[in-house]
């Protein structure tokens, strides 16, 4: 597991936990792929490929716009159920792009799950709701300065759901 960091971007790890969910910030991320991988055990793990906004970086005049650390970040969901989603595209826009990232304690009768979080991803054209007992993140390469919210397909280095941080 990569143990870097970043002094530039502010980043202080490649991984990320729940533990970290506080400090985290999805808003704007890209999703690039999603995946449901079945497990040994019982409940499956949900994966997403997406680029992270490490940092924003507020425009020095005369630059108007704001630029970007950005890193491609593999988020994984351990001990998945009750899924469930909506997605509502409209015209040629077809990203899916995070708003908020919720963790919601919730009472749940089932012994086994009670500790298990309700997590909303609530995006501009999409949701996912589901339970978990946490995630990790990582991030897979060192930020890049970018005048956009996402890396091209090139920089991030395609899709991926590769679980190492880089070092």
């Amino acid at each position: 597991m990569g143990n870097g960091n970043h002094e530039e971007s502010g980043l202080s790890k490649s991984t990320w936990s729940d533990a970290d969910f506080e400090d985290m910030g999805w808003h704007d991320a890209t999703i690039h792929g999603l995946s449901v991988q079945p497990t040994d055990d019982v409940l499956p793990r949900l994966l997403l490929d997406l680029d992270y906004i490490v940092r924003w970086v507020h425009p020095v005049p005369p630059a108007t716009h704001f630029s970007f650390w950005v890193s491609p970040a593999t988020l994984v969901f351990e001990d998945v159920f009750d899924l469930e989603g909506d997605l509502d595209f409209k015209g040629l826009a077809m990203d899916l792009e995070i708003d908020r990232v919720h963790r919601l304690m919730t009472d749940d009768a089932r012994p086994n799950f009670a500790h298990c979080p309700l997590w909303h991803i609530e995006g501009h054209a999409f949701e996912l709701q589901f339970r978990s007992s946490g995630f990790r993140q990582y991030f897979r390469q060192t930020p890049r300065l970018v005048s956009r919210q996402a890396l091209s397909y090139a920089e991030r280095g395609g899709c991926s759901f590769t679980e190492l941080g880089f070092s």
